[in-house]
């Protein structure tokens, strides 16, 4: 029975990732910065495992306990919709270094012994803004465009280990906690002259009458990568995710 490790599980894409590979019978170790037993169900094929990934004893920690992991999901992440003249420095290094050093810290801490099996399976969660720009969100897509272009990279030094490597890339999600996540972020985020044009910015993003992204479409498109050997080193996820994709 293989196992999964997968970060950023309290909420969102990643509790429903790990709902899924629990549903399929997988060993899912399920992280996060403050655990809850309550918002998966109990199994004893499942850990609820503490973690944060810009903390490198907090890593060291959340590795020992995982054991022996076939599948790393890189999923934990956090956002900030802000012009960038109301972006805070604190806020953008305190972005870059959950999204794309803590997907970097995460990697560096598995590789050994996926390395040492000659197997396994890393999966990155990007976002489909790294295919099609989106205003307001430069800092958050700079820190996502840095995880593709290090795993694209990443993928031809662990091609000879028997190591795969996987970008999924969802779409717009109004449906998860990216806004509320956001906020603590966004103190004085849209300077006055970008007032108006923040609004119309803003309605856009929470607006749930074009195609959209579900947490499922991520977590299938997670499971795609982990158990298929042919799978796309990028997979769009959610209907808008995979319009954009045909675009490109």
């Amino acid at each position: 029975m293989q196992t999964v490790l997968i970060t950023g599980c309290s909420s969102g894409f990643g509790l429903d990732t790990a709902n899924l590979f629990l549903e399929r019978g997988w060993n899912v170790v399920a992280t996060m910065r403050t655990p809850r037993a309550d918002v998966l169900p109990a199994s004893d094929r499942l850990k609820i495992v503490a973690l944060d990934v810009t903390d490198a004893a907090s890593i060291r920690a959340a590795i020992d306990a995982a054991g022996p992991i076939d599948v790393l999901v890189n999923n934990a992440g956090i956002g900030v919709l802000a012009a960038l003249e109301g972006t805070a420095l604190e806020a953008a290094r305190e972005v870059f270094e959950t999204n794309t050093l803590g997907t970097i810290a995460m990697t560096q801490a598995v590789l050994p012994q996926l390395r040492a099996r000659r197997a396994g399976t890393i999966v990155n969660v990007t976002s489909s803004v790294t295919v099609k720009s989106l205003p307001l969100l430069s800092v958050y897509t700079g820190s996502k465009a840095a995880v593709n272009a290090f795993t694209e990279s990443l993928a031809l030094e662990l091609a000879p280990f028997g190591i795969r490597t996987h970008l999924v890339l969802p779409g717009r999600a109004p449906g998860t906690r990216f806004s509320d996540n956001a906020r603590p972020r966004m103190e004085g985020a849209f300077p006055e002259a970008y007032a108006e044009f923040a609004q119309g910015v803003l309605a856009a993003v929470l607006d749930t009458t074009t195609p959209i992204t579900h947490g499922q479409d991520v977590a299938e498109a997670v499971w795609l990568a982990a158990t298929d050997p042919q799978a796309p080193a990028r997979i769009p996820a959610g209907a808008d995710a995979v319009a954009l994709a045909a675009e490109a």
